[in-house]
Formats: structure tokens, C-alpha cells, sequence
């Protein structure tokens, strides 16, 4: 909630706030409508302004009606807290895991940080889920559910890891091609 008793969340577009039991509008397009995402407007011309952004082809606005603030408060209880494990706990099971493919949840939300201390590198998705979809449907004809991105960001950073330390090795700054392949 932002802090204000009256309002459940702000226009994704212009930050207006919507108010508890107000109308608002919703993008009709799934990767909108994602745990994450969830988008909320405003008005339609707040909807209308972020479909260019996001490239949609066919998409309409969805009218719907803000939950009541006790409607808000049981929704965010029932949800799993989420994980924030120390950066110290997550480099040691990365480095157990580097042969292995790891779970999104033997990860947590964070990995390990970027120079071996400091602040955790957030876990992002670190492909481009509609060229992976569009590569598998081309190739194969089938279609790819959500649930891979996670398993196959976890397997760059994998890759990613195993080739920054073989650049390290050669005394090296910069990732380079080669590093990802494999010795031999």
C-alpha cells in the first residue's frame, strides 16, 4: 500500500492514485496482468499510453474495481513472504550448485554479488522470453509454458559464471567468446 489509508495503487502511468472500490483499468495483454507486473490505470488514455511502449498488437482495456482495503490487507497476508537470503549464504550454494542446474528456489531472490562482496546483483530474467518462444515454436512447433525463463536464467548465470572465472584465470578483464566454451 503507498502509506495512504484511502489509496490502494497508483497509475502505472501517470501515478494518479486509485483509490480502494474505484474503477480502474487493466491491459488485457497476460504479461501485464503477471504477479510483478500488474499494471493499474487510471483512465484509458493512461492505458492507451503505455501499448506503444510495450508493443502490444491486440490489446484492450480492461474496466475493473479496486478490492476494499480489508479485501487488500487479506490478499498481501495470504501471500509467501519473500525470500532475501545473504549474499554469503547464496555464494556458497552457487558454488556447490555450478554443476548442477539449481532450482528457482534454491536460489532465493538474489544471487551472489557481482565482485565477491557488496550488494547481491538482483535476479532478473536474463532472456528474451518471446525470442526463446518464437525459436522453440520454429523449430519444433510446440509452444513454451512461463514456467522455463527461471530454469534457463539460472543456467546463464551458470555459463556466465563459469566464464568469467576461466577469463579471470587468463588474467583477463573482458568475458570473452571463448571463455564459454568448453576446455578441450
Amino acid at each position: 500500500m503507498d502509506g495512504d489509508a484511502t489509496t490502494w495503487k497508483r497509475c502505472s502511468t501517470c501515478k494518479r492514485p486509485i483509490g480502494f472500490r474505484a474503477p480502474y483499468f487493466a491491459c488485457s495483454v497476460s504479461t501485464c496482468n503477471r504477479k510483478g507486473t500488474d499494471f493499474a490505470f487510471c483512465s484509458v488514455d493512461c492505458w492507451d499510453a503505455h501499448v506503444p511502449t510495450l508493443r502490444h498488437r491486440d490489446a484492450w482495456a480492461d474496466e475493473k474495481k479496486a478490492p476494499t482495503a480489508e479485501e487488500w490487507a487479506r490478499e498481501q497476508r495470504s501471500e509467501p513472504p519473500r525470500r532475501i537470503v545473504p549474499a554469503s549464504s547464496v555464494a556458497a550454494r552457487a558454488s556447490e550448485s555450478r554443476s548442477a542446474t539449481p532450482s528457482a528456489s534454491s536460489m532465493g531472490d538474489r544471487a551472489e554479488p557481482a565482485d565477491g562482496g557488496g550488494e547481491a546483483v538482483p535476479r532478473d530474467v536474463l532472456v528474451v522470453v518471446s525470442k526463446v518462444k518464437l525459436y522453440v515454436r520454429a523449430t519444433s512447433g510446440m509452444n513454451t509454458s512461463d514456467d522455463v525463463v527461471e530454469p534457463l536464467s539460472d543456467r546463464l548465470r551458470i555459463w556466465c559464471d563459469d566464464a568469467i572465472d576461466r577469463a579471470r584465470a587468463d588474467g583477463r578483464k573482458t568475458v570473452m567468446a571463448r571463455d564459454f566454451r568448453r576446455p578441450g
